[in-house]
Order: C-alpha cells, then sequence, then structure tokens
C-alpha cells in the first residue's frame, strides 16, 4: 500500500492542489489506501512531487473538510474512516463522469443538467 499521484502538468489537468487531493480521494474511496493509512508529511510530499508546501497543505485540508483524512496534530495525516461500499463506488463513478465531461468540453453547468435529468430518470 503506497500513496502514487502524479502531477501533469498541462493546464487542462487543473491546479496541482486539486490533483493532489482528487488521487488522494479516490485512493482513498477505493481502498487502495486503508482506514489508518499515514499520508506523508505536507513538506515530504511537496518536495517528492516538485510541488510548494502551501500547495500540498491545501489539498490537506480540502481532504480533512471533505471527511477523507483527519489530522492528528504532530501526529500526522491519516485516511479516515471510509463510507459504505456503494458511498465508494458512487464516488468512483462521479469522478470519472466528472473528469470525461471535463475532457468532452462540457460546461459545469451542463454537467450537473445532466445528472439531474438522468436521477430524475432513474428514481422517478
Amino acid at each position: 500500500m503506497t500513496l502514487r499521484i502524479q502531477i501533469d502538468e498541462s493546464a487542462a489537468a487543473g491546479p496541482p492542489y486539486e490533483q493532489v487531493r482528487a488521487q488522494i480521494s479516490a485512493q482513498a474511496r477505493s481502498g487502495a489506501l486503508p482506514v489508518g493509512y499515514r499520508l506523508p508529511t505536507v513538506r515530504g510530499l511537496a518536495e517528492s512531487l516538485g510541488l510548494a508546501a502551501n500547495t500540498v497543505a491545501k489539498a490537506y485540508r480540502a481532504l480533512e473538510t471533505d471527511g477523507v483524512v483527519e489530522t492528528r496534530g504532530r501526529n500526522g495525516t491519516f485516511v479516515a474512516a471510509a463510507g459504505s461500499a456503494a458511498e465508494r463506488e458512487v464516488a468512483v463513478a462521479a469522478e470519472a463522469y466528472a473528469l470525461r465531461a471535463r475532457r468532452l468540453g462540457v460546461s459545469e453547468g451542463d454537467a450537473v443538467a445532466a445528472v439531474r435529468d438522468a436521477l430524475r430518470a432513474a428514481y422517478g
């Protein structure tokens, strides 16, 4: 079990902090990073990725806000208790959809509208 993050420097890939956040989130939700897994320090991960420490810190703060990780003071940052398998599967599917819509050049508003239409059709 190892954290694997790749930063795509192209503008289409989005800001580096968001790439870090999304990749850690996806790995935690898929189970690739188990509950209790200790993440590298902000400084350590920043150095290994060639990013500024503030960039990684911003990603970690967003992950903590999302409930994906928890910071235990000087003890470090750990993957938090994961949701159910169904929640993880939905999160993975939603991330795949969002990335695909973005690659296709669909606006965020149009992508959200398409999801609302699909949900209405599925749930009646």
